[in-house]
């Protein structure tokens, strides 16, 4: 299973790209033979060919280097080819090199601009305005040989026919980051430049026990069906896909053993909604209640058919808005609680505050023999196997990010001992922390696998991270916190809507049509009503300004009652724009303009 997939079709490695002036020119330059990719800067359209064009001696092309194709995007009236310029070789999956993915460059194929009405040059413009915030997207990973999608028991299932088939066409279309994107690639059958692209996390490390090495890997997969940020990704949609859903799977190899464990993590599964509105905590929405039961048999009825018997364990507050969100799933999930579905009900933040976590084992001991009799994967030296993963662990908390990661991390732990004492490593009741290296390396494993899943979803490392690091509470990773809560604040505020279209974009949740978008434009070329003169920026000069004056004419006012009046005017006319602001909270936010909210 851990050699090497015999693909009819080899990926390219290395390519070079020339900008001709009329096409980019895709070619092979990894020492394999096959036909370079060419590509109209008219419309975007591809065909192989099998000499370069001739360089004209005046107009030399430009060249540049890249590592893959990531896919094709077709816009209003131009195509726009997505390339990998630089990347940096992170470790090894079952031998096969993990790249991630440091930069990626986007081509425009957009000369037909040139003759297309003005209205469709606007809408093209802005949609290029979301492409430059896709570039910034982080957590890209990939690999030319191996199936990053599926995890070892999932490779090791796979039949002899399947291993035999292109990458692209082995993945799970879950993790398949760029799977529209690849789309017109996969009409084409342009089956050497089509690279499966992961968005996760990858790390890895290598430590003694003893006289032994062990290697242990902890991979996340990012789930595409309800990408997107924090605060405009909540929830369910009505076929029961969560945001923030992420499998993380960790793999230990050892003396010629390989263990794999997969835990999963998901949004609270049925529609709700948290809007920003400029407060610090917007309230929870529930968006049709009568729906719930519904959306979350749907969901768990996807988690079974692939992870079969699956305990979810819910981290929210029994109390407030996250207790009614919790209520609603305990009751929801009622009904088809059984032999292959449970559910745990853990208040972190009563149970553990803010810095003990060590209670975490209270929840280790109502989970343990779901674990027991679920299992791990296991092969021997023989790459037999000796066990296999029965079931899965479901953890949320609100953003499925902070508490999650404590609780995930918890529970690899003790999973990761449990594998070292079944292949003879560990006596009964060895752990771990007897081992000072090893375990600082696995904390900082999962510290890091925290930061990365949280920096996509939220724009910042995981909050209680240091706990992960260190296996304790500090002053530094409480002030740390402190920070990443107010950034947090900011972007879900005043950046991340702007991004979840760029996502939805590139995602092909939103598909631009020129019919549609011409007529009912997702971006109108001017904004209406109050929207039309909403400016945070401005309405918080306003305020200070009018404070400004009212602390000045103040100090004046022992010089007469003109002042003290034109400073409670100053004082008033600040509140009543502050009122005013707070009143329409959600219009004064950076909204998405693609898939409007409420």
């Amino acid at each position: 299973m851990m050699e090497k997939a015999e693909s009819e079709q080899k990926l390219y490695t290395r390519m070079r790209l020339w900008e001709f002036p009329d096409q980019y020119v895709v070619e092979p330059t990894d020492g394999s033979c096959g036909s370079s990719l060419a590509v109209s800067r008219v419309d975007g359209t591809m065909n192989l060919i099998d000499e370069l064009p001739e360089c004209d001696s005046v107009r030399v092309p430009k060249i540049q280097t890249i590592f893959g194709v990531i896919g094709m995007l077709k816009l209003v009236a131009g195509s726009y080819l997505i390339v990998i310029t630089e990347r940096e070789a992170v470790g090894a999956y079952f031998g096969h090199p993990i790249f991630r993915v440091s930069s990626f460059r986007i081509y425009p194929c957009d000369h037909s601009l040139k003759h297309t009405p003005n209205e469709q040059r606007r809408l093209e413009t802005e949609f290029c305005g979301l492409l430059n915030v896709a570039e910034r997207t982080s957590g890209l990973y990939f690999s030319y040989d191996t199936n990053l999608t599926l995890s070892a028991q999932r490779l090791y299932e796979l039949g002899d026919e399947s291993k035999l088939l292109p990458l692209w066409r082995q993945a799970d279309p879950r993790f398949l980051w760029n799977n529209y994107l690849l789309e017109s690639l996969i009409d084409k059958k342009l089956d050497r430049y089509l690279l499966p692209v992961i968005q996760g996390s990858f790390q890895h490390f290598q430590a003694a026990i003893g006289k032994d090495i062990a290697d242990v890997t902890l991979i996340a997969r990012r789930c595409t069906r309800r990408n997107g940020t924090r605060m405009w990704r909540r929830g369910a949609d009505s076929d029961g896909y969560v945001a923030n859903f992420v499998e993380s799977e960790q793999i230990m190899q050892m003396n010629g053993f390989t263990a794999s464990f997969v835990q999963i993590r998901g949004s609270i599964p049925f529609p709700w909604e948290q809007v920003v509105d400029l407060t610090y905590k917007p309230k929870f929405e529930i968006v049709k209640p009568q729906e719930a039961p519904r959306v979350v048999e749907r969901h768990f009825l996807d988690l079974r058919k692939t992870y079969r018997a699956v305990l979810a364990v819910d981290l929210v507050n029994k109390h407030g808005g996250e207790g009614r969100l919790s209520e609603i799933f305990a009751n929801a999930i009622q009904h088809i609680v059984g032999d292959d579905v449970r559910y745990v009900q853990f208040d972190f933040h009563r149970i553990c505050g803010h810095v003990h976590f060590e209670r975490l084992s209270i929840l280790y001991d109502q989970i343990a023999g779901f674990l027991e009799k679920n299992g791990y994967f296991l092969l021997n030296e023989k790459s037999e196997k000796l066990k296999e993963q029965l079931g899965v662990v479901r953890t949320n908390c609100i953003d499925c990010l902070d508490r999650t990661n404590v609780t995930q991390s918890m529970i690899g732990r003790r999973v990761l001992e449990w594998q070292l004492r079944r292949i003879g490593v560990f006596g009964a009741e060895e752990t771990i922390e007897a081992h000072p290296n090893f375990d600082e390396n696995f904390k900082i494993l999962w510290a890091d696998h925290g930061d990365e899943i949280s920096i996509q979803y939220s724009g910042t490392p995981a909050l209680k991270g240091d706990f992960v690091r260190y296996g304790r509470r500090t002053i530094q990773g409480i002030l740390n916190d402190g920070k990443n809560a107010l950034v947090r604040y900011y972007l879900n505020n005043f950046v991340d809507g702007t991004k979840q279209d760029a996502i939805d974009l590139l995602q092909g949740h939103y598909i631009v049509s020129v019919s549609r978008d011409l007529t009912s434009p997702a971006i109108p070329s001017q904004k209406t009503g109050l929207e039309a003169v909403a400016s945070f920026p401005l309405a918080l000069s306003l305020v200070l300004v009018g404070f400004f004056f009212a602390v000045m004419s103040l100090r004046r006012a022992p010089l007469g009652f003109r002042h003290l009046f034109f400073s409670l005017v100053w004082v008033g006319m600040s509140l009543a724009i502050a009122a005013f602001v707070k009143a329409n909270g959600r219009v004064f936010c950076n909204r998405p303009r693609l898939h409007k909210p409420r």
